[in-house]
């Protein structure tokens, strides 16, 4: 008999609160780490803070990568397909990927000619600093739970048993994600990517042979809105959803994406 799952389902939770979990940890040590930033010294402790931010974000990862595989392979379990499979864990982001979005994190902080600064470069530095703090927290969330999110999407796309993944997002999510939430499993091999902003929190939930997806009633809802009152406005789709769930959703939308 045909299992069904669910981008609600508890498992899919579960992962989500365990990423979540992780995230937390990880923030805090983030935030350990803002005192080697010293502002009279910006341009010789920036890049000893980037080193050991690689460090943490490097450690972390490996931890979403195991947990990610974890529940893969729980999931798998669950679905009761045959044959062996080992799941290929992702490894953590390359060094000149974190360095590159850490620099970004941090572009403001630098003095710049009043002609040529943005507003937030005009800022006091200790808002600058405080700002570029919040940034590289978000960026260190992405990079940590996009290398969970790709060692299940990898697993997917390298086991013969599995036919495609779907994308879970949380209540609170942003307009963005639920869109591609409401899709379902319509996702299959390394190609196609996670899309994902700072800060988010969603999950993959793999599908085998012999499951049966079935969309979460909020998901459900969301496509029905979609459909409802976006699909067809060519280039409006996600202003016309966010409008849309900000409207009929009941659940809340937290800041613009």
């Amino acid at each position: 008999m045909a299992t069904t799952v669910s981008d609600g389902g508890q498992d899919a939770a579960r992962y989500r609160s365990a990423q979540l979990g992780l995230t937390r940890l990880l923030v805090g040590d983030v935030r350990g780490l803002r005192r080697l930033i010293i502002p009279s010294r910006l341009r010789r402790s920036i890049p000893d803070w980037i080193v050991a931010m690689q460090a943490v974000i490097d450690q972390y990862a490996r931890t979403s990568a195991a947990v990610g595989a974890e529940f893969y392979e729980a999931q798998r379990d669950a679905a009761g397909v045959p044959g062996a499979f080992t799941v290929p864990v992702a490894d953590p982001p390359p060094d000149e990927k974190t360095e590159t979005s850490l620099r970004w994190a941090t572009k403001d902080v630098w003095d710049r000619e009043p002609e040529q600064a943005t507003e937030a470069q005009l800022q006091p530095l200790a808002v600058r600093l405080e700002q570029a703090a919040k940034k590289a927290e978000q960026v260190a969330q992405k990079l940590v739970a996009d290398t969970g999110r790709s060692t299940v999407i990898g697993a997917v796309s390298e086991d013969a048993q599995a036919t495609a993944w779907a994308r879970t997002a949380a209540l609170g999510a942003c307009a963005f994600c639920k869109l591609i939430a409401s899709r379902g499993s319509v996702f299959k091999g390394d190609t196609v990517r996670f899309e994902a902003h700072d800060g988010c929190h969603c999950g993959v939930v793999p599908v085998f042979r012999g499951q049966r997806f079935e969309l979460s009633p909020q998901a459900a809802e969301w496509a029905r809105l979609y459909q409802e009152y976006a699909a067809g406005h060519s280039g409006s789709q996600l202003a016309r959803f966010r409008r849309a769930l900000a409207e009929h959703d009941s659940n809340p939308l937290p800041g613009a994406f």
